[in-house]
């Protein structure tokens, strides 16, 4: 029997250098439960040193939390990427920090960028600017997540920064992708770009980077269960399953 899930699956912690202080696991886990929220991604900027603990106390709390991280390819094109377990989330992780480049953050100007545990002790801080363009291509990026079995989605196509449309002018042809994500919740703006793409489905995330803007955006996802098949399923419109952008209950 299917179901309607909500799901926000573009959400980063303390480690991006711009995500609050206070996003921390449990912040993040009890900010997800209020809003009513049953699946929810960490995709923090070309990392996925934060997604374990996240992980582990989201099960804890009986929600589902997916690992991965939002990359910026060579074209300056967010991607929310992710995957299934974590030893796929290790693999990406050696393949990130292979390709993020030695330019060193100054957390005075652009933020700290630190992991920490439930207990909100730091575990470890990336020194490298973890919003620099990877040295990856984007078709290198997206042929790296399928080896891994992943999912990938350009972010918030419709933003003027770091937005697809406004990277590329367009979306490619013969992109591989799971779904397109909006950022501006506008129906006519949603129905242009499914016209123009209706290969895919059309979803949106909050992209938070506080508490407060957990859920403020989501996506509807039909499934038979909290599952990440069934997740890509939803998102690829298959065997019956559904996703389609938040807009208030089903």
């Amino acid at each position: 029997m299917m179901k309607w899930y909500r799901a926000d699956l573009h959400i980063h912690t303390v480690l991006s250098p711009c995500g609050g202080l206070d996003m921390t696991p449990e912040r993040i886990i009890d900010e997800a439960l209020k809003k009513k929220l049953d699946i929810i991604a960490i995709t923090d900027h070309n990392t996925t040193k934060q997604c374990k603990e996240v992980m582990e106390v989201g099960k804890e709390m009986e929600l589902m939390v997916i690992g991965g991280a939002e990359v910026n390819s060579r074209e300056e094109v967010h991607c929310v990427t992710l995957f299934e377990s974590g030893e796929r989330l290790e693999e990406f992780q050696v393949f990130l920090d292979a390709k993020l480049p030695e330019i060193l953050n100054i957390p005075e100007k652009f933020g700290h960028q630190v992991w920490v545990n439930r207990y909100e002790e730091i575990q470890g801080e990336e020194q490298r600017l973890l919003w620099s363009a990877l040295n990856a291509s984007m078709e290198e990026i997206v042929k790296e997540v399928y080896r891994l079995n992943g999912m990938f989605f350009p972010a918030h196509i419709d933003r003027m920064i770091n937005g697809m449309l406004r990277q590329l002018g367009f979306v490619p042809a013969d992109l591989k992708a799971d779904a397109l994500e909006v950022l501006f919740l506008n129906d006519q703006k949603i129905a242009e770009v499914k016209d123009k793409n209706r290969r895919f489905s059309i979803i949106t995330n909050s992209d938070a980077h506080e508490p407060e803007h957990i859920g403020r955006r989501f996506t509807w996802l039909k499934m038979k269960e909290p599952s990440f098949e069934e997740v890509r399923k939803a998102l690829n419109q298959q065997d019956g399953r559904e996703a389609k952008p938040g807009t208030g209950k089903i």
